[in-house]
């Protein structure tokens, strides 16, 4: 059990870094005035959040 959570741990982790990295991204491309990737990056962000937020909730089940 303890090897899952060290994994689910370390997911969480590079999750939290892919949010803040295409976060970083989508405000340079809306910066530039292009709405449609900015769109489109910001929507992968918030699919980004629920995920880390869903797998926090798994990781804490686990426990």
């Amino acid at each position: 059990m303890e090897n899952r959570q060290a994994q689910l741990s370390s997911v969480t982790t590079s999750l939290d870094d892919l949010v803040e990295r295409v976060s970083r991204v989508a405000e340079e491309v809306h910066a530039v005035g292009d709405e449609s990737l900015a769109y489109d990056l910001f929507e992968v962000e918030r699919s980004l959040r629920t995920a880390h937020r869903r797998l926090l909730a798994a990781t804490r089940r686990m426990k």
